[in-house]
């Protein structure tokens, strides 16, 4: 009686220690991914120690207390220190009567913008250049610029009024007009991105849908309400949001312009109240405070925002 064959020989048997062709196929992928692995990596390194880390370390600051170079826990002092703070109630005042006028004309001047340059049939690319040049000027040259436009001597736009025989205005140095002489300033600096966004959104609606429009009697006005605010609510409800986020968070414009504060605090934002903490006062612990506060009511306003608008499209 002969032995029993096994079913499978030694030559077919895989050698002992030589990878599989799944390993195999892994080990070509990983070598030829390597330079998009290393660039993801660095990436993600970056993101974590530029972003995590400081709301990180905001976070534990804030409950913090720094006293003759000795670090120990303040519990919620910091944040009552800041909420009894004056100051604190005339910052967000400030702050938020900066959002509404900032969209009032920052959120509507750049679509007003785009609409009229998507009129035009010759000429665009230079109207879009135009358009965006004042977001490739530095941030600090723009602001010097308008700083001199607003001089009560001989700025530029007191020169114009006087063309129009009307009376100069103290632009920065009055509580009436120096809130929204840094509006002015903020939304010249910054509509260039949004007029952009909205023209590209503007040029991929359908050409039919304002041809029916047309042939229906309709005019510039009822166009634009009829076809292109539907058809660009999706980029509207989106620059709406990063515009509040963004103009909630305003510190340049104030602190170049009117040095912050402002005429009577007029202008104080903050922004400009945490870097007062940190840095004027050295109460680090209560600009952590405040720079969460700020945090925790831009999370829950973006929230109920995309809360809101979920709700809407699904009606």
């Amino acid at each position: 009686m002969s032995a029993p064959t096994l079913s499978t020989s030694k030559a077919t048997r895989p050698r002992r220690g030589h990878p599989g062709p799944a390993r195999e196929e892994f080990v070509r992928a990983l070598r030829r991914n390597m330079t998009a692995h290393g660039f993801l990596i660095g990436a993600v390194l970056c993101f974590s120690f530029f972003s995590w880390y400081p709301m990180v370390r905001e976070f534990v600051l804030a409950f913090q207390k720094n006293e003759d170079g000795r670090t120990t826990w303040a519990g919620w002092s910091n944040l009552s220190y800041v909420v009894n703070d004056p100051a604190f109630w005339q910052a967000w005042r400030n702050t938020l009567l900066f959002t509404g006028l900032a969209l009032l004309l920052g959120f509507a001047v750049p679509f007003v913008v785009a609409v009229v340059i998507n009129e035009f049939r010759h000429g665009q690319g230079y109207l879009r250049l135009l358009v965006y040049l004042p977001v490739m000027l530095p941030p600090v040259a723009s602001v010097l610029l308008f700083k001199y436009f607003y001089d009560p001597g001989y700025g530029l736009f007191n020169r114009v009024l006087e063309v129009f025989h009307l009376p100069a205005q103290q632009w920065l140095q009055s509580t009436d007009t120096a809130m929204l002489s840094v509006v002015i300033a903020a939304t010249w600096m910054n509509m260039g991105g949004a007029t952009l966004i909205y023209l590209a959104a503007l040029q991929s609606i359908p050409g039919e849908l304002y041809e029916a429009a047309e042939l229906d009697g309709a005019g510039l006005l009822r166009r634009v309400w009829h076809v292109t605010i539907p058809q660009t609510r999706l980029i509207l409800s989106l620059l709406l949001l990063m515009q509040i986020i963004a103009t909630m968070q305003v510190f340049t414009e104030p602190f170049l312009l009117t040095n912050g504060a402002g005429p009577e605090g007029s202008t104080t934002t903050v922004v400009y109240l945490i870097y007062q903490y940190a840095f004027n006062f050295n109460n680090y612990g209560s600009a952590a405070a405040l720079g969460l506060v700020l945090l925790v009511v831009l999370a829950g306003f973006s929230a109920v925002y995309v809360r809101l608008s979920r709700g809407s499209e699904d009606q």
